[in-house]
């Protein structure tokens, strides 16, 4: 069972999808999958999605990485998926990756990433990001099997 997860940009921002994101969805609705999940803009992103006709999964809670890696192995356990995908941009990928390989032990995953350059600013983000990586994976190892530090839910929002 492939699940592909899309994580979401920004989820604050007013008027619509980012445009990172929806690189992002774009890119993902040339994967295959046997389900997909929506993570952060998944209210923005669902209406917009036009991939394959699989079983799409929102995860709207999700307002940073280590939320996003958390819904995604939540989603990834309860489908029984034996592979994940996680759609990010190239800039992103080996944090995010990281974090849901954490959650996951032994299931395989993979990223996957639209083409693009990120800007300056966002590639020193990420530098001070991966600088706390450490930090991040001991934060979702505390935080148990569901990763976010909540109580368990009984299902995913449809």
């Amino acid at each position: 069972m492939r699940l592909v997860a899309v994580l979401g940009y920004s989820p604050r921002r007013p008027g619509g999808m980012h445009a990172i994101c929806a690189e992002r969805l774009r890119h993902a609705e040339t994967l295959e999958a046997d389900a997909v999940l929506l993570s952060g803009e998944a209210e923005l992103m669902r209406p917009e999605w036009a991939g394959p006709d699989v079983p799409l999964l929102a995860d709207g809670r999700a307002r940073n990485t280590r939320q996003n890696a958390a819904g995604v192995a939540e989603a990834a356990r309860q489908l029984g998926a034996d592979e994940v995908v996680v759609v990010t941009s190239q800039w992103h990928a080996f944090r995010a990756r990281t974090l849901v390989q954490t959650l996951l032990p032994g299931v395989a995953v993979s990223s996957s990433s639209p083409p693009g350059r990120a800007p300056l600013v966002l590639l020193a983000r990420e530098g001070v990001c991966l600088a706390l990586l450490p930090f991040q994976l001991a934060a979702v190892r505390r935080a148990g099997p569901g990763g976010r530090g909540e109580r368990p839910r009984a299902g995913l929002p449809g």
